[in-house]
């Protein structure tokens, strides 16, 4: 593979095509996407993202960075756990996902700055945030490397990335994991959002994320100090956390 195409799920494109695909995906999904989070997860997405959201060390009056942000969870978390003299940024790449989300925390009386943005080109200062976190967003960038390098341009020292995201699943349960992936996940997207396809993308892209070493490695080859991770439901989900010194 050359350094002009990249993978959409387990397809081989021309990097331009590939943020195209991925909005197309997401502009698909994005009136349903809780509900199939719900269904696909049986809710523990839900658990995943309060875990991220209560194991961070953020402090009252603090900034944030909210990527990929989507229908808003993690920016409504960080917005009660910053108070009312703090900033919390919502953003996605995505018009449709980001409307979703700011429509769903106006409804609930938050007010937050919001804005369509590249994670790979962020236009925020150097030195900003104190906290800046990716849920289930990293693995559809094309340049991943670029966007954990900006990730750490714009966080504070001692600021700290928090990166959730599909992983490697533990070896036993791999066959189990797959057969619901790649048969189950399609279905329930023709069945609920009328829309196999986005889901057949969605189980392809998460085989073609960086496993938890190597995203580990990735993220201390950008240069934060330490980075460590908490594996989730048999890792089905990792919590990388960067500490940039």
């Amino acid at each position: 593979m050359n350094d002009k195409q990249t993978h959409f799920g387990f397809q081989t494109v021309n990097e331009s095509e590939k943020a195209n695909k991925v909005a197309q995906v997401f502009h698909s999904v994005a009136q349903n996407y809780d509900i199939m989070n719900d269904v696909m997860s049986g809710g523990l997405h839900r658990v995943w993202k309060h875990f991220t959201i209560h194991t961070a060390r953020i402090p009252k009056g603090g900034k944030v960075l909210d990527i990929a942000g989507g229908t808003g969870d993690l920016s409504r978390g960080w917005a009660k756990r910053v108070g009312k003299d703090g900033e919390v940024w919502l953003t996605d790449i995505n018009s449709s996902m980001l409307t979703v989300g700011r429509d769903r925390l106006l409804n609930e009386g938050l007010i937050l700055p919001v804005a369509v943005c590249d994670a790979e080109k962020l236009p925020f200062p150097d030195n900003y945030f104190d906290l800046v976190s990716v849920s289930f967003g990293l693995r559809n960038m094309t340049h991943k490397d670029v966007a954990l390098s900006e990730m750490y341009r714009v966080l504070k020292p001692a600021g700290t990335l928090l990166v959730l995201e599909f992983s490697k699943v533990y070896e036993p349960l791999a066959p189990m994991y797959d057969a619901y992936s790649f048969k189950l996940l399609p279905l329930m997207g023709k069945l609920i959002a009328k829309d196999a396809d986005s889901y057949q993308y969605l189980a392809e892209s998460i085989r073609m994320h960086p496993d938890q070493e190597t995203l580990k490695q990735m993220m201390l080859d950008v240069g934060f100090d330490q980075v460590d991770y908490h594996n989730l439901t048999a890792g089905v989900v990792a919590l990388h956390k960067g500490v940039k010194y």
